[in-house]
């Protein structure tokens, strides 16, 4: 499963932001069950910045959540976050060891 959490910064604050990411992204990847991790920003719109991160299971990603060190380092970036879905399922994937995919969904769909 892959996490992606949109914000918007202002210009002004962008290299303040940016270092409060990256603390972010390094409190996340230091969790079990984090496969890895990115900050980007927008290459079209640089007011758009991104974390994203990649882990075995729901059940890692919110049990990093909960961790004490992830509350204080990322709890900051909150105030800037686009308020949207951000918990996503692989249903196909690629890697140049493995090549295509494919991935049943966990979702019950009633």
């Amino acid at each position: 499963m892959f996490v992606v959490t949109r914000y918007r910064v202002p210009p002004e604050e962008a290299d303040e932001f940016a270092g409060l990411a990256r603390e972010a992204l390094t409190a996340l990847t230091a969790r079990p069950g984090c496969l890895d991790g990115r900050v980007g920003r927008s290459i079209d719109e640089p007011a758009l910045w991104v974390l994203s991160t990649r882990w075995e299971n729901v059940g890692a990603y919110r049990r990093a959540l909960s961790n004490p060190e992830v509350k204080v380092r990322a709890v900051p970036l909150m105030y800037r976050c686009i308020d949207e879905p951000t918990a996503f399922e692989d249903l196909a994937t690629w890697t140049p060891a493995q090549g295509r995919q494919e991935h049943e969904s966990d979702l019950i769909v009633e």
